[in-house]
């Protein structure tokens, strides 16, 4: 209770010497500091959202504005067209008796309304350039269009210079609703390869039907929500993919990421939490400040920044029908699992972030504390993993009052969670399966060791390891990616240890005490917890991943094959399915759609008529090199082609998915829809981004290669696949798959792509 003590700033009690008053001067500082620290942050905002909506311009402009009207006026030039004499005669207030004031002001007043036009109308003319598209279909290393040259030139031009995060928000298109026709002959031409004639001839008919009749209804009432929604997409996306889904989010939703596994800067695993903490709470303070820039693709376009905003203090509150994501204003603490009990422990004292020596200091007294976990407390996760309307449900009989909703609040209301593993997680890759282990760790530990709601968890195995297991609704893994790129790059390369170890430096202050949550959950709420808890370890026992390095060669290759790294990949994929199956199927290839406002996700089905044409040529092997590299280099094009129609809006399923969801809410049925709804993706795949800043760079530091991460199986009888293309000679596979499935296996599917990988590498070595 000492904690709770400190916590009052003054008391008070009344005795027969009259009232005695007892001041807590420590505590009434901390609230000093706590409300200088929410205004400073109120300032920032209001600084942003200044800078943000004059971008591409600068209070400098304003002033440059004003002296240029100012000096044409004084020297008798009216460069207003009558505008600053209409204002001295029509605008109330301006009837001094100076006439030089009187045209003054005048100016002023004339000279702020032109520069926010002219801010007003560059943002327009932006946003009419970005959205252009055309760059991204012109093949590189041939010579660009003189459109193109001339489009680069004036976005440069009217780009403005050191943006803040959000700067481009205001300038980002919105996602264009693709055509009924497009996306049905788009559809036709994904599903060709995959169908008979018969099966095909029927989705034909189904589709023309649908394009013929349904369809332009369900179009009229979609483009109208284009007018009125930021992007007509992603809110419907998150509600119902994500939020309305009632099955266990843990495996089937939350994705992982794993550590530079090359790399081990400290085997001190509270030293290297320290150091990792700190990185991402700095990253944090650049969010909110949005100091973070904006990532820019070619140095020209930038791509929408809206998913940051809930990375930190974001939590998914479970309920009966639909789940809500919560994200809370600031917070001053973080979650800190260990042993089976949860702390509390704050991140900043006396008006500053702690140093990484600090929350070393503060992490070692929680693992010094060899107190027991409550009753129910150790396992108390397992809610979080199992189905949502257990949770919900327990959550409103068990935890809306008392000591429970404290601490439940203290977990939720945290920056995010860090799970102090008893557990050592390591690579060697003449161990292949401790690269296994490490994955399965990360994407559901033991089931109840991870709080799955929260926006992310920072897990620390007890050799120094680290990794991060992501709820998905909030964002998608690029965001994810950025943050883990900074925090490592930072831990390695900046911050760096002690020898022996630990953080660098000594704690300038004393750390505040971590805080025990307390618990009293009585026996229903364990019953509730511990069939949870069956079922997350049923899930986790049907879990097959397998974690493959493929060293053999990587990016330096395939850029000498002059195809891209990606069709590259999802053409092996291909050829390793076909192998292990005896057939196609449809692939899911998860692509970004950030090129316009809120924009997410869309789906590039892999499987294309020219991928399956060359995987059934290298199968029959009756086809000479180069007619097969020939056949290769049509698929790579017809790949590409369908990433940049998912990239530029021109994609399939999300304008199939906003359909669908329309005739739900009209009441209407469609047999083409609710077939295509309904199709399987038994490969989904996913490209982890790679280097998204220059923060590291790998020629002088090889080894900091990230090995990326993953996600569970989407399909009952399939595989996910996600893969980083880390370096110049490697690149990470990341395979998941169910092992109640008799016809999938994780590691067989792994050597399946090491064998095609290595017949594509011979393909082009020998021709």
């Amino acid at each position: 209770m000492a904690e709770a003590h400190a916590a009052v700033a003054f008391s008070f009690s009344v005795t027969h010497e009259g009232v005695n008053v007892a001041v807590n001067h420590e505590a009434l500082w901390a609230v000093f500091y706590s409300g200088t620290a929410s205004w400073k942050r109120k300032l920032h905002r209001i600084q942003n959202s200044f800078h943000n909506g004059i971008y591409p311009a600068s209070p400098m402009s304003w002033l440059f504005a004003l002296t240029i009207v100012l000096a044409f006026g004084l020297a008798g030039v009216d460069v207003s067209w009558g505008m600053i004499k209409y204002i001295q005669n029509h605008v109330p207030g301006i009837n001094y008796a100076n006439d030089t004031i009187n045209f003054i002001i005048s100016s002023v007043i004339f000279g702020t309304i032109l520069w926010v036009a002219v801010i007003n109308f560059i943002k327009f003319f932006l946003r009419i350039l970005f959205n252009y598209q055309n760059w991204m279909y012109e093949v590189r290393g041939k010579k660009v269009s003189l459109k193109t040259k001339l489009w680069v030139v004036l976005v440069r031009v009217l780009s403005g210079r050191k943006p803040k995060l959000n700067s481009y928000q205001a300038s980002l298109p919105k996602l264009p609703v693709p055509s009924v026709e497009g996306t049905m002959e788009r559809y036709l031409l994904s599903v060709r390869p995959l169908l008979d004639d018969e099966k095909y001839n029927r989705m034909e008919k189904l589709a023309n039907e649908f394009k013929e009749g349904l369809g332009n209804k369900l179009q009229r009432y979609l483009t109208l929500k284009s007018w009125w929604a930021a992007n007509y997409v992603s809110d419907w996306w998150e509600e119902y993919v994500y939020l309305r889904g009632r099955a266990p989010i843990m495996v089937n939703s939350n994705f992982y990421g794993i550590d530079a596994v090359y790399v081990k800067p400290t085997d001190k695993p509270l030293a290297r939490a320290g150091n990792v903490i700190y990185s991402m709470l700095k990253f944090r303070r650049l969010v909110d400040r949005e100091e973070l820039e904006p990532i820019i693709l070619n140095k020209t376009v930038p791509l929408c920044s809206s998913q940051y905003e809930r990375q930190f203090n974001t939590t998914r509150i479970p309920g009966t029908e639909t789940d809500k994501l919560v994200q809370y204003h600031d917070s001053s603490h973080i979650s800190v699992y260990h042993k089976g009990r949860y702390f509390k422990v704050y991140i900043r004292s006396k008006g500053r972030l702690l140093m990484p020596c600090e929350i070393e200091y503060m992490l070692q007294k929680i693992v010094d504390d060899d107190s027991e976990p409550a009753e129910g407390e150790k396992e108390l996760a397992a809610l979080t993993a199992g189905e949502r309307v257990a949770w919900a449900k327990a959550r409103t009989e068990y935890f809306s009052k008392g000591k429970n909703r404290a601490s439940l609040d203290a977990i939720e209301k945290a920056a995010f969670c860090v799970s102090l593993d008893e557990d050592s997680q390591d690579f060697n890759l003449e161990k292949p399966k401790l690269l296994d282990a490490y994955g399965k760790a990360m994407l559901h530990g033991k089931g109840y060791d991870r709080w799955f709601d929260k926006s992310f968890t920072l897990v620390v195995c007890s050799n120094g390891r680290i990794g991060f297991n992501a709820e998905h609704s909030w964002a998608d893994a690029p965001i994810m990616a950025h943050l883990w790129e900074y925090a490592i790059s930072e831990d390695s390369l900046h911050l760096g240890y002690t020898e022996d170890g630990h953080c660098k430096g000594t704690p300038e202050q004393t750390p505040p005490n971590p805080i025990r949550l307390e618990w009293d959950i009585p026996k229903p709420c364990q019953t509730v917890i511990d069939q949870q808890l069956q079922i997350a370890k049923q899930l986790i026992s049907d879990v097959d991943l397998h974690l493959l390095v493929h060293t053999a060669f990587g990016k330096g290759f395939i850029k000498k094959c002059k195809v891209s790294p990606d069709a590259f990949l999802q053409i092996a994929l291909q050829l390793a399915y076909f192998r292990s199956a005896g057939k196609f199927c449809l692939t899911y290839e998860s692509s970004m759609t950030r090129l316009f406002r809120e924009g997410r996700t869309e789906t590039v089905r892999s499987c294309t008529i020219k991928s399956c044409d060359f995987v059934k040529s290298m199968a029959a092997g009756t086809q000479t090199g180069k007619e097969l590299i020939a056949k290769f280099r049509e698929a790579a094009e017809q790949h590409q082609q369908g990433y940049r129609d998912a990239m530029t809006g021109k994609g399939i399923d999300r304008h199939l998915f906003c359909l669908y969801v329309v005739s739900k809410y009209l009441g209407v049925g469609s047999p083409f829809l609710a077939e295509v709804l309904s199709e399987p993706w038994r490969l989904s795949t996913s490209q982890t981004p790679h280097q998204q800043t220059n923060r590291i760079d790998l020629v002088k530091y090889p080894k900091q290669i990230c090995a990326g991460g993953g996600f569970g199986p989407v399909a009952d009888d399939g595989y996910g696949v996600s893969y980083i293309v880390a370096g110049e000679d490697i690149i990470f596979f990341h395979i998941s798959c169910k092992r109640s499935c008799p016809t999938t296996d994780a590691t067989r599917f792994g050597a399946a792509i090491c064998k095609a990988m290595a017949d594509l590498r011979n393909l082009f070595e020998s021709n």
